[in-house]
């Protein structure tokens, strides 16, 4: 088997008494403008991504992280204090000339063009069609709001499938919990509407289902609303109150410190797996520092990409009380149908390797900052019939699952 890798505040329009001389289109344009300037800020260099994509190496104190008035004395962490006990974790080699450059494996695409110097991070450029895209500059780089993680144990089903997102999920819940591990397989699942996305991640979650909701996310997404395009991209986000106000994808607001130059939040994963073909995974891990009370970010084994600051959160300053892993997709059953939206591979987990997704190798990080296995996994998907999850354990593999689905089919309406 082959592995891919070892609230942005915006203007109010102006405010539509006849005494302004400038239209709302006109106003529009001039808050797009300015929110631009706040995301992409000035590179000391560009790479154009084969996909398109423009990579400006930002200085790391000039990331958007540091808008947030938290943020303004911040001194920069610039490695963990801890690692969980049982990490791979290899230090960068420091080595010189071209021979090193050249074994860097490619995980990103833009990197077949090039690389970020150090002392500067990799930030894919916003596009102003990404945010006229969006319904507003205030929800740009957002989820909605109604996307409320589901609780298995308790939230009803329709509760569960009202927002019109599905997912094939394992999970944890009842202790507490400082992080999570998983390789997560990397697919490109076909997506019928523009405004549906298909994901597969890991969610570090607490608080209550309601307004309250701390959680942490990362994984490999493709969203064409979000991105203009059809490709998997490596993701993450953060909320502290419900998806309603705070947090937002990758670096499209403050929160995230990233301390990394060698991978970009948001840009296209590669390679990826195809089906009966060569397949690759990318491994993540999400850790609270014991010390600092940061959650760190790691990416494969050789990179620690940043941190989000405790104070960010109100639970999850302690710990989360729940884990999840798996897929989640939009159902906006736009011809009053079930979306063709697919789910990890976009074939269903009996499938096996291959074919299906798979997560392996997840782990939880405990009280004592060791990794382990996950105890009492439980795993929940709204319309087996449309998407499905089966876990497992195994020797190399330890605790996987297989999951995903082609969404509608003859059984799944």
């Amino acid at each position: 088997m082959t592995s891919a890798a070892a609230a942005p505040a915006s203007r109010k329009s102006g405010g539509g008494g006849g005494s302004s001389s400038i239209s709302m289109s006109q106003q529009n344009k001039l808050d797009v403008r300015q929110h631009l300037k706040r995301l992409n800020k000035p590179p000391l260099k560009t790479i154009k991504s084969p996909d398109g994509d423009i990579i400006d190496c930002v200085h790391i104190a000039h990331q958007p992280a540091f808008d947030h008035p938290l943020l303004k004395n911040h001194t920069i962490q610039t490695r963990p204090n801890f690692h969980p006990d049982g990490t791979k974790f290899e230090e960068s080699k420091r080595v010189s000339g071209q021979k090193a450059r050249s074994s860097k494996p490619i995980t990103q695409l833009w990197h077949l063009k090039g690389r970020c110097p150090e002392g500067t991070i990799p930030i894919r450029r916003t596009k102003k069609d990404d945010i006229l895209r969006a319904k507003s500059i205030e929800r740009f780089g957002k989820k909605k709001p109604t996307n409320i993680p589901h609780q298995p144990r308790s939230a009803q089903p329709d509760l569960v499938t009202q927002t019109g997102h599905q997912h094939a999920i394992v999970y944890v819940e009842g202790d507490k919990y400082y992080g999570a591990k998983a390789t997560i397989n990397v697919w490109e699942p076909k997506i019928q509407q523009p405004n549906e996305f298909s994901l597969s991640q890991i969610w570090i979650l607490g608080g209550t289902f309601g307004q309250d909701l701390n959680s942490i996310e990362a994984g490999w997404q493709v969203s064409p609303d979000l991105y203009g395009d059809n490709r998997t991209r490596l993701f993450t986000y953060w909320t502290s109150d419900a998806y309603q106000a705070t947090g937002c994808y990758n670096l499209l607001c403050t929160g995230f410190i990233q301390i990394n130059n060698e991978v970009s939040m948001g840009a296209s994963i590669f390679p990826i797996s195809g089906y009966r073909e060569s397949q690759y995974d990318i491994s993540l891990l999400v850790w609270k520092d014991p010390k600092e009370g940061n959650w760190w970010l790691q990416f494969g084994n050789d990179y620690v990409l940043g941190y989000w600051p405790g104070f960010l959160f109100s639970y999850l300053t302690d710990s989360a009380s729940m884990i999840e892993w798996g897929g989640e997709i939009v159902n906006s059953e736009s011809d009053e149908q079930h979306t063709t939206t697919q789910m990890g591979s976009g074939h269903f987990p009996e499938e096996g390797f291959g074919k299906a997704g798979y997560f392996r190798n997840i782990q939880i990080v405990d009280g004592s900052n060791s990794l382990r296995d996950p105890k009492g996994l439980g795993t929940f998907t709204e319309q087996s019939s449309c998407y499905n999850v089966h876990s497992g354990k195994s020797g190399d593999w330890g605790t996987y699952f297989f999951y995903g689905g082609p969404g509608r089919n003859p059984s799944c309406p």
